[in-house]
């Protein structure tokens, strides 16, 4: 079995969905926004300020694509599509999963993009956000699962399920 990938918006529950399906595969549970932080000593948020939006980028895209692991659910961030080298590796030895939320229930979920470490530039919205992601996260995507306005357990199922049916998840 192949690693799990997850990508989408910044609270479609990437980390809280990736731990719960690592537990029931049996798989280790890395989530490379932590991974990025650790490897930089410092916090996303910080991380933006000093490198900009294009620096913070080739951090999250060298430290994706450089990710040696198997057996693993890797909850990307979210700005994660716009690493294109780092998605085509993660992509070579794990199934890409596209947890997608609608807006609505984003904008419910989120608090302050700023303070969350989100990737946004100056003058977008979270809806310029989830229309400028969208096409790319499809673009990437080997499975998508739709989580929107749905419980936790709903998502978890749904995502679960889904993966036991992909045949690249269980190619070997």
């Amino acid at each position: 079995m192949k690693n799990i990938v997850l990508i989408g918006m910044p609270g479609a529950g990437k980390s809280t969905i990736g731990v719960v399906l690592a537990k029931i595969f049996g798989y280790r549970f890395i989530d490379s926004d932590l991974e990025i932080q650790s490897r930089e000593g410092d916090v996303l948020e910080n991380l933006i300020q000093m490198h900009g939006i294009e620096g913070f980028l080739a951090i999250e895209n060298d430290v994706n694509k450089n990710l040696k692991v198997s057996r693993s659910v890797i909850a990307t961030g979210g700005s994660a599509c716009y690493c294109d080298e780092a998605l085509r590796a993660l992509g070579k030895d794990g199934v890409i999963v596209y947890l997608k939320a609608d807006y609505p229930t984003l904008r419910r979920r989120l608090g302050s993009l700023k303070a969350r470490g989100v990737v946004i530039r100056k003058g977008s919205t979270l809806l310029d956000l989830y229309h400028e992601r969208t096409p790319l996260y499809e673009k990437y995507a080997d499975l998508t699962v739709d989580v929107a306005g749905c419980p936790l357990k709903t998502a978890i199922r749904r995502t679960a399920e889904a993966l036991k049916e992909c045949e690249k998840f269980n190619e070997a």
